[in-house]
This record gives structure tokens, sequence and C-alpha cells, in this order.
């Protein structure tokens, strides 16, 4: 199949294909397509799915520019993960529009969706008042948590933002760690720490977590709670038993969200207890109002090793369950 693409802005074009080609090479790469420029026009050849993906993929590129960003490589690839993103509506412009439009405002920095689950994860956040977040490390479930969380707090939509994971040891043990209980539990929640601090100014987050408008805390501290005005977030759930996380769930209050996150495959806890995470997720797969979405090694966005890496995982796992199956 061949189509051509073509650009209403001529401003644009450099930007669009980048400096020699560059970012047409990186859609050449990626989809298996062949694309030559001419002009003001861009004309891709292949097979047709990857085609179409090519196209969609440009069409998004030229939204996020017309809006003043800029392209760089791991942009050009977050467009053409974005452009196999599924669509509400037939209408092309409508759907491109809508997946560029996706953004996230921070006082730092403003955030993007880099793949079509993160644009389903963050478009389900804002839709559901309670949302699970599934897959493996590096594919963003926390990080886009935090910042719609900052967004919400900027905008005056929610009071505060409470941060929590269980304390599962995973090999250590929180009694032999120096200090007291604020610098035993404080490992676990780095992760929190660190997107809180990439998005507002540390000044801002210092102050906020000594009044209470921001609050990290263990999975135990929210025992006996209720959570109103607020947007909490329970990172790597995988780690709770059914009790703590019916626990967690119950605290939700008057115009709050909860969104949980975690990695079925990575879970810490001690042989024989069972996940809370699928627990919640088995009991409440028919309960209306509760939004979820799952990510897979193609939705990494870290280092581009880390993708493969999980995705070796995951097919190990895959090879052992059907093992386990053909033998039972």
């Amino acid at each position: 199949m061949e189509t051509t693409f073509e650009l209403f802005n001529n401003q644009l074009i450099q930007e669009l294909v980048g400096a020699q080609d560059c970012n047409l090479r990186t859609i050449e790469m990626l989809l298996g397509v062949e694309i030559s420029s001419f002009g003001n026009q861009i004309v891709i050849n292949g097979p047709e799915d990857a085609v179409k993906q090519a196209y969609s993929a440009l069409n998004i590129m030229q939204h996020k520019l017309m809006k003043g960003q800029t392209l760089g490589e791991q942009e050009v690839k977050a467009a053409v993960r974005l452009s196999n993103a599924p669509t509400d509506t037939d209408n092309e412009e409508e759907n491109t529009s809508a997946l560029a439009d996706i953004v996230l405002k921070t006082k730092k920095r403003h955030i993007y969706p880099r793949s079509a689950t993160q644009a389903k994860y963050i478009q389900t956040m804002m839709k559901n008042e309670m949302v699970f977040g599934l897959g493996p490390a590096g594919t963003g479930k926390t990080y886009l948590a935090v910042a719609l969380a900052v967004s919400m707090m900027l905008e005056g939509k929610i009071d505060k933002i409470i941060l929590s994971r269980p304390a599962v040891e995973a090999g250590e043990n929180l009694g032999f760690l120096p200090g007291d209980l604020k610098d035993k539990v404080d490992p676990y929640l780095r992760p929190l720490y660190d997107a809180l601090y990439e998005m507002l100014p540390a000044e801002q987050v210092d102050k906020k977590l000594a009044i209470g408008e921001i609050e990290i805390a263990p999975l135990a501290f929210m025992r006996g709670r209720t959570l109103s005005n607020a947007f909490v977030i329970l990172d790597e759930a995988q780690n709770t038993t059914p009790m703590q996380m019916k626990m967690f769930l119950t605290r939700l209050g008057e115009n709050s969200r909860m969104v949980i996150n975690g990695d079925l495959s990575q879970v810490d806890l001690p042989h024989g207890i069972v996940s809370g995470l699928q627990d919640a997720l088995d009991t409440l797969s028919k309960v209306q109002g509760i939004g979820s979405v799952t990510f897979t090694a193609s939705d990494v966005v870290r280092h581009g090793l880390v993708a493969k890496i999980v995705k070796a995982y995951e097919e190990r796992n895959q090879k052992k369950q059907t093992k386990r199956q053909n033998h039972e």
C-alpha cells in the first residue's frame, strides 16, 4: 500500500521530518515501512496496517508540533505507540486530536502519554473514581498516577495527595534497618518521592509534606481513616494481603479517587499467602465504576533493554505455565 501525508503548514516540515529525515527513519525502523519526503509531501510504502499506523503517527506528531511541543527520538517513538491506540470514533482527525491533547500539567513539566496503554490509563483515571493499574515495572503506572494527582491538586480539584505502599521487607528486616520508623519505611517509598520532585519544585514538595497536603505513608497507617477530597495511590499493591486490600479500598471518601498499581508477577508475600491485588480483581470484576488497565512489556518506556528483559521473563513464565497445565 502507498499513501501520501501532506503538511499544510510548511514551517513544520523540517521539524516533522527531523535533521537528515531522522524522525522518518525512526518510523521506518519501528514499523517496517519506506518513507520518502518531497517538499510538503511524505510518501509511505509498505504493508497496509503499517502504512496506516505510520500515517497516524505523523498526524499525531504534526498535532504536537502545532501545540508548541518539540520532537525528539522518544517523542517520535511515543507517537508510533500512540498511533496504535484503540479509538472511540471513526473520525481520524478527532482521534488524533484526542490523543495529542492528553496532557497532565505540573509545575515543572507537562507530561504526555508515551504509549496507547498509557493514554488509555490516563483517560480511565480521569473517568473513574477507582482504577487498577496492572503490569510490569517501567510502564509509567505510578509516575502517571502521581502526575494526575499533582495536576488535579494544582487545579484545586482535590485538597490532598496520599501515597502509600505496603512495607513488605523483600529480603530485609525492618527491625534491623537504622533510624526511626520514617527512616525505616522511606526506602520503600522512594519512587513516590522521586516522582513528586520531578513534577514540583523541591521547596513546594517539602512544604506540602510538612503541612500534610502530600502524605506518604505505609499501608498500615491507613486503617480507621476516611480519605475525602483526596487522590490516593497505592503502589506495589501485589504485596498486600486480601484483608489489607479490603481495608484500603474501603477508605474511599467523598470527592476522592483511588489508583491501585501492581505487578502480579512480582509478589513478595510469604509462600501460600494470596495477593490482595489478585483477590480484589477477582472480587470486584463486575462492580460498576471501577476501571482497570493492563500494561505489557511493549509499554515499557524506560531503557529499551528493560522492555526486552520484561518480555523474556514473560515468555519464560508463560512456558512454565503451559508446561504445568500439560502435566495436569
